[in-house]
């Protein structure tokens, strides 16, 4: 009998350590509704001439040097029309424990050749006690999602974005993701940013986003997120899924600008079209995260917020040792200064 119940420990252990390891490699996920999961009052407010409010429902902007003037014109194509200014909600972000899991795609997760060991974690610091922090390693998936063009939301539809939905960078197939020296090729201007003195303004960047807007002179950090650079999937701050996903965000907009293939859209150079930005001007975006839990209930009237903004709000209910709430998804809403009008000749 002894045996016996030794054997069944011995098969129930296995069966546990088998359902442990499983348990890492499940992908979940969810197709955000876009009606319902989308904090749509986000692309508020509107602006014509730079800086006469049509709509606001109280959401924040800041001075981006947009057009002043009463009309604005454009040469190729040939466009005249008005100064105008919105937030564009036109890409998306997935933060996930697991290479090749898409969770804004309903959990749909394909067999990657390369990285497929390269899982999420969250480790503990071994000092332990109230001093002790932890690191984490998460993989990041960035996507296209044009719905405002799709969806008509604004009348000029040469002001949006008409890319079509795509899942145009995924971090497995990034060798610099999880490599940060490798990275440093990417941005060598960011080493100088390691010392004490550079680590001591990252403060003043927090506070700027808890009152408004993170700061653009300092490029270097994310606010209360932690450090921007390097830009890799490594955290060596991990306080919550929510404030970790929302800084692998940031960074994979910054590496994307660093690489020239994301441009600028906002000031007055964007009237007529994109620019080029390999430093990217955190001020530009605000998130809304739409998995596990949509971001659609207001706090001071607002269900999302700037770069670097403390998450401590926004985290409630959403992080759980359960599948499902271990992975997150975010929307991206990028500031639009636009000549919006008539295209001449059409």
């Amino acid at each position: 009998m002894k045996k016996t119940f030794m054997a069944l420990g011995f098969l129930i252990t296995g069966l546990l350590t088998t359902l442990s390891v499983n348990a890492d490699e499940i992908c979940t996920g969810k197709f955000p509704n876009l009606i319902s999961d989308v904090c749509w009052s986000c692309m508020f407010p509107i602006k014509l001439f730079g800086s006469t409010n049509l709509v606001s429902d109280g959401q924040e902007d800041f001075d981006s040097g947009g057009g002043q003037s009463a009309f604005c014109f454009c040469g190729n194509p040939p466009k005249v029309g008005i100064p105008t200014s919105f937030w564009e909600f036109d890409m998306m972000t997935d933060v996930t424990t697991v290479p090749g899991c898409f969770p804004l795609l309903g959990g749909a997760r394909v067999n990657v050749g390369v990285n497929s060991d390269a899982f999420g974690q969250i480790s503990d610091d071994q000092g332990g006690g109230i001093s002790s922090t932890r690191d984490s390693f998460m993989q990041v998936n960035f996507y296209l999602n044009p719905a405002m063009y799709v969806m008509g939301a604004i009348l000029d539809d040469t002001c949006m974005d008409q890319r079509g939905m795509d899942v145009p960078w995924v971090s497995f197939a990034d060798p610099t993701h999880n490599d940060d020296e490798l990275a440093g090729i990417l941005t060598p201007y960011a080493f100088p940013f390691g010392s004490m003195l550079a680590i001591g303004a990252m403060s003043a960047d927090a506070v700027a986003a808890a009152a408004g807007f993170p700061l653009s002179t300092i490029f270097w950090a994310a606010g209360s997120y932690g450090h921007m650079y390097p830009l890799t999937g490594h955290n060596e701050a991990h306080l919550s899924m929510e404030q970790t996903a929302r800084l692998q965000t940031t960074r994979i907009l910054a590496k994307l600008h660093a690489a020239g293939t994301q441009w600028a859209a906002m000031g007055s150079g964007a009237m007529c079209g994109y620019y080029p930005q390999i430093i990217m001007d955190k001020r530009q975006y605000k998130l809304t995260r739409l998995y596990p839990k949509p971001e659609t209930a207001k706090i001071d009237g607002k269900c999302c917020g700037p770069i670097g903004r403390s998450t401590i709000l926004t985290e409630s209910n959403t992080e759980f040792p359960i599948p499902g709430y271990k992975d997150f998804g975010y929307g991206i809403f990028r500031k639009r200064d636009c000549c919006g009008g008539v295209t001449l000749g059409n």
